[in-house]
């Protein structure tokens, strides 16, 4: 588990990156506008004992502060120990909790339904927009990963009945194909529309050398979480938020 939760947590890295990013010591954060969690978090890559961890938890909050942002932690088992307590007595609150799931790639084939897309036109967000609420700053982000992504990356669609009724986005990343913001109209769900796409995006990537196909999905999506089961996905670890609000804090 040790090894692939490493694996994991670096394509995340890459799979959702950020345009302003900084290292401390183990930890790397990560900078956008403040939309979604897992590109305006800091992560910790290693688990072993962090003496300096009061100190550089400081200075992690100093520079989300300096940007206008939220400090959001991402706590996954490669947490130093200590983190939480930490962060809990500095005033963090608890938020939700994900699932990592991973995989080999499901059976695929092309789907003649199924479009690549080079980046989220306005067909694909449309779709996307139908699945959650779509604050400015998480449309910016969107609208902004293709310049900063460096991995191949497809925003697919899956046309129905004439109209474009679902979505989903897949970086591949050597051995890894990571899928996300899956999302399916509502007037055209429970059709087996998630789960076509899901094999169209492995199929594309396994044409560029992936052979394991993984997913972040919050643990109170019951949808998501049985379409990635019926796929052969497993649950590989669990994250969850503790964020600290901008403004003035306790010491």
């Amino acid at each position: 588990m040790g090894e692939e939760t490493t694996a994991l947590e670096r394509a995340c890295l890459t799979a959702l990156p950020a345009p302003r990013q900084a290292f401390d010591g183990n930890f790397v954060a990560k900078l956008f506008l403040g939309g979604t969690g897992r590109a305006n978090a800091v992560s910790s890559l290693d688990p072993a004992p962090d003496p300096a961890l009061a100190s550089r938890i400081a200075r992690i909050e100093a520079l989300y502060a300096r940007h206008g942002l939220a400090c959001r932690f991402r706590l996954t088992p490669l947490d130093p120990p200590g983190l939480e307590p930490l962060l809990a007595a500095r005033g963090y609150a608890e938020g939700e909790e994900t699932i990592v799931h991973a995989g080999p790639l499901p059976p695929h084939g092309p789907d003649p339904a199924a479009r690549r897309l080079d980046g989220p036109e306005p067909a694909w967000m449309a779709v996307v927009a139908t699945a959650e609420y779509q604050t400015e700053a998480r449309r910016a982000e969107k609208l902004g990963l293709p310049e900063l992504l460096a991995a191949p990356g497809g925003w697919f669609t899956l046309r129905e009945e004439g109209v474009e009724a679902a979505c989903l986005f897949a970086v591949a990343d050597g051995p890894y194909c990571g899928i996300f913001d899956l999302a399916t109209r509502p007037e055209y769900r429970r059709r087996g529309l998630g789960d076509r796409l899901v094999r169209a995006a492995a199929h594309w990537a396994a044409g560029l050398g992936a052979t394991r196909l993984w997913a972040q999905v919050a643990s109170t999506n019951a949808a998501s979480l049985a379409l990635q089961r019926r796929v052969g996905l497993g649950e590989a670890y669990r994250y969850r938020y503790r964020i600290r609000p901008l403004g003035p804090q306790p010491s």
